[in-house]
């Protein structure tokens, strides 16, 4: 097993890879800006490097930096976490030329997936469904005009390079085509650097279901159940569950097969999670992420397995050591994200945190970088916790979380806790009769 691990990473998921490393007797070396020099995650790890100033081009995503501080250390593997540089190919590229190993997918299989139109010609030979539309990129208006007349309207443009509902603009007609094409294209250029979209019929009330696969190098693979993420907003997800209260025994296991099958085909490695739309019993490919997820304690919570713990071991040569039928479900299990943002304006509220206390209790779970006299600072994600609860069945995991919520307690700036328990009481989420679409309309209502 690997002696050292640096944490290419910050906050709660940088230090959620501690605490795998540091039960499996792994060092851990963590990096930081200058702005987190206090955080959790650097006072626990065994040595800490400064990589940069608070931007983070200037230090979470300085490639030569991170490299540089796993070297000086004798760190012999990186862990990404997610977000920053956890799907840069090229990172992950230079990190292996550099006699590191890189505790994920191969950078082949991050630059197949982190392209939409690659991603969705490759989902096509491995034989995933995929939502009707273009076979590749719309270069042209007509080329648009083409694809919505065999598809129908409406019609979802989205960016090849894009994520979080960026370069992302729906057309209900041909009237509405040629702007929603055109803006696509710029905020693609803008966000990512690149204008290429593509299309696909817009689906009107699905569901957001993801696969979470496991694979290692020996052939293996394994698929841990579904997560239902259909609570988002502005494409952003807010809660997550797993099993999803949507899908029948059928189902589940129908989509986890055509999953795993997809995987073997592709010969892809280590942790991933194949991200698909649901609707009347259908499910359609959307993308793939090349990482480990913002919600897999979900994951953890129904199954017992620890995710990190698996990546390490599976980047480490070793073989899963397990087949499909030895992976078993218990329970019901449901995270909120914990943000610190204006639970009605949205408005992003960093500043120092006066009051911390954590819930606690059986089934209860809190992975967060918090504590009293920390500072949440203005310049990265909002993000600050994430609660997470497991119970027997769901009506139990929902009792323990209206009580979880209200045990939680940050003091000091405003969070996103009030909005939680807002959707706790409302019948539709209590029945789990929710679509990508509901919690829009939810706060809509709510105003």
């Amino acid at each position: 097993m690997f002696d050292k691990v640096l944490i290419a990473n910050r906050g709660e998921i940088a230090l959620r890879i501690h605490r795998a490393c540091r039960e499996m007797g792994i060092k851990t070396v963590a990096v930081h800006s200058t702005a987190d020099a206090g955080a959790m995650h650097v006072r626990l790890a065994d040595e800490s490097v400064c990589i940069g100033p608070p931007a983070t081009r200037d230090s979470y995503l300085n490639k030569v930096a991170i490299i540089s501080a796993a070297v000086i250390t004798g760190a012999d593997a990186i862990h990404p976490g997610y977000g920053f540089l956890s799907e840069n190919a090229d990172f992950a590229h230079m990190v292996e030329e550099h006699g590191i190993t890189w505790i994920g997918p191969s950078p082949d299989h991050i630059r197949l997936m982190g392209d939409k139109v690659t991603a969705k010609k490759a989902a096509v030979e491995v034989g995933l469904p995929v939502v009707p539309g273009s076979p590749g990129a719309v270069e042209t208006l007509e080329e648009a005009h083409a694809v919505a007349d065999t598809t129908g309207f409406p019609v979802l443009i989205k960016a090849s390079a894009g994520g979080g509902g960026r370069g992302m603009k729906v057309a209900n007609s041909r009237d509405e085509l040629a702007e929603a094409w055109s803006t696509a294209r710029a905020e693609a250029l803008s966000a990512f650097g690149n204008a290429e979209v593509y299309m696909e019929k817009y689906l009107g009330n699905p569901r957001h279901i993801e696969i979470q696969i496991l694979a290692d190098n020996h052939g293996n693979v394994v698929h841990l159940g579904e997560r239902d993420c259909s609570l988002q907003r502005r494409h952003q997800k807010v809660l997550e569950e797993a099993p999803s209260p949507a899908l029948n025994s059928e189902e589940r296991e129908r989509i986890g097969d055509i999953a795993t099958a997809a995987i073997r085909r592709l010969g892809y490695r280590n942790a991933g999670t194949i991200e698909f739309l649901y609707e009347n019993g259908e499910f359609f490919f959307i993308e793939m992420n090349t990482r480990l997820q913002v919600e897999h304690p979900v994951t953890e919570a129904v199954t017992g397995l620890d995710l990190v713990r698996e990546q390490l071991r599976i980047a480490n040569g070793a073989p899963l050591g397990y087949s499909q039928s030895d992976v078993t479900f218990s329970g019901h299990a449901i995270e909120c994200r914990i943000n610190a943002e204006d639970p009605e304006t949205f408005r992003p509220c960093p500043g120092q945190i006066n009051d911390f206390h954590q819930p606690g209790g059986l089934g209860v779970r809190v992975d967060s970088g918090l504590f009293s006299g920390a500072k949440v600072p203005p310049h990265y994600d909002s993000m600050i916790a994430k609660l997470i609860v497991h119970g027997t069945s769901r009506n139990e995991c929902l009792m323990r979380l209206r009580r979880a919520l209200g045990e939680f307690v940050v003091g000091g700036i405003d969070t996103t806790i009030p909005l939680h328990r807002r959707l706790l009481e409302d019948n539709d989420f209590q029945n789990g009769a929710y679509d990508i679409r509901w919690l829009e309309e939810f706060l809509s209502r709510s105003r």
